[in-house]
């Protein structure tokens, strides 16, 4: 079974971008991030509503950062440390060598292959240094954007669940993605 050690935290970077740990003065962003419904409509979470609760949020990943059971990075360009988006590892399943993506990203930057380019850089994390065999990615069927950017990762189509999870009074389908790492 893999052990993970996210201490001290792996900061990295990419031709554009860091990947920094979350901290309390990205509270702001991460309200605008997790508050717009354009933003969360594939995301089956709450609608944050106030800075406290994301100020909860970020001491929740804090706790589980420490606690080696998700590893999340706040995405910022190189030109500014201003949270962007969130890309990490949640749902790891180190008795399996696995673990899940998931990502979100402000929509003044959709469309610039920032998602996509903080997903190599902790696919090579993944499978290099936390020695996962295989990365999976959850999305809703109607999410294109989020399978595009799977499928320019050679993330391979698994599976569609119907009526998978229940969230807000509905049944929602989810699509499995997942990506081996002998063919990574």
């Amino acid at each position: 079974m893999l052990e993970f050690n996210f201490s001290p935290f792996p900061n990295l970077e990419t031709n554009r971008l860091n990947l920094r740990r979350l901290k309390s003065e990205d509270v702001n962003e991460i309200l605008v991030l997790r508050s717009n419904p354009e933003i969360m409509k594939f995301i089956p979470r709450p609608l944050m509503k106030t800075k406290e609760e994301a100020l909860e949020f970020i001491s929740v990943m804090d706790t589980n950062v420490n606690n080696n059971n998700v590893v999340n990075w706040a995405i910022t360009t190189k030109e500014e440390d201003k949270l962007i988006g969130m890309i990490g590892f949640y749902r790891m399943k180190p008795e399996n060598y696995r673990a899940e993506v998931g990502y979100i990203l402000s929509t003044e930057f959709h469309g610039q292959g920032i998602i996509t380019e903080a997903l190599e850089r902790i696919i090579q994390f993944g499978f290099d240094e936390m020695k996962l065999n295989s990365i999976e990615a959850v999305i809703d069927p109607e999410n294109y954007g989020s399978e595009k950017v799977l499928l320019k990762n050679n993330f391979v189509k698994e599976g569609h669940f119907k009526e998978h999870t229940f969230f807000e009074g509905k049944f929602l389908d989810s699509v499995f993605y997942s990506l081996l790492k002998k063919n990574y």
